[in-house]
């Protein structure tokens, strides 16, 4: 591990790094970039933090928290460019954020539970900035699973909220009914959100991350297909000479094999 001189050497040097190749013979590329263009890579990033998590890398997750911890000095050098912010207020506006939404460690306030460190959390959010914020102004571009996931937490730390998971369970099987009895197209969207809605309010209520769950979820029925398409390869064959009935035992098989697998 590094010493604390060592982090701030390393820190520095990555913010001198970011200043030349955005300099007047800095890379093409980097200084070609703007706001707008960085967006989906400041995504793809995190994305790729994710990826090495589920990979148990620890060395491949440090990497990655680095390809992030890029993106934020691009930023910063951009407004320091631009005369907006530099990284000195990026760094002083998280620190003062986090010192004022944490009263329990920083002052005299108590909180005994994460559940009551959310709820205070939140009021103290209400309470910053000119224009007093609405509960449910949450960020419209998060994935669809995260976004409900945060709209039901949010709405848990102000007491709307089942008393216990019998009640997400319940309400569960009254959405899967009302799906099953919907007489249209449109009432059948509308019904089988909600029976989407309220699987990731299970998720919520047993500590699961829905979104994490879902991508884990879809990795495994890629990784099984992969197998499939695998097995046809090495026979010759293509995917139109088997029927369905055959394809279930190619995917039987291919999940037999990963259990196996994993025993190892």
């Amino acid at each position: 591990m590094t010493t604390d001189e060592e982090k701030r050497e390393q820190f520095l040097k990555l913010l001198s790094i970011m200043k030349r190749l955005r300099g007047e013979n800095g890379c093409p590329w980097d200084k070609e970039q703007n706001y707008e263009t960085l967006k989906r890579y400041l995504i793809e990033e995190s994305y790729e933090v994710f990826a090495a998590i589920d990979e148990k890398d620890m060395n491949h997750v440090c990497e990655e928290l680095g390809d992030v911890l890029l993106q934020v000095v691009f930023y910063a050098q951009m407004g320091q460019e631009d005369g907006y912010f530099d990284m000195g207020d990026v760094l002083k506006s998280i620190n003062e954020k986090m010192i004022r939404r944490h009263p329990h460690v920083f002052g005299d306030d108590d909180a005994q539970n994460s559940k009551e460190v959310l709820a205070k959390w939140e009021l103290i959010k209400q309470k910053e900035g000119k224009k007093k914020k609405k509960i449910m102004e949450i960020n419209q571009n998060l994935p669809a699973l995260l976004l409900a996931q945060k709209a039901q937490e949010k709405a848990a730390r102000v007491g709307f909220d089942w008393p216990d998971i019998q009640g997400a369970y319940d309400k569960l099987a009254e959405e899967l009914q009302e799906f099953k009895e919907a007489q249209n197209e449109e009432e059948k969207a509308e019904e089988l959100g909600d029976v989407l809605f309220s699987l990731v309010n299970i998720a919520r209520m047993l500590d699961m991350d829905s979104e994490n769950i879902m991508r884990k979820a879809t990795n495994k029925f890629i990784r099984r297909f992969n197998d499939m398409e695998q097995v046809l390869e090495q026979n010759g064959q293509e995917w139109q000479e088997y029927d369905l009935a055959s394809l279930d035992l190619l995917w039987e098989s291919a999940k037999a094999k990963e259990k196996k697998e994993k025993g190892k």
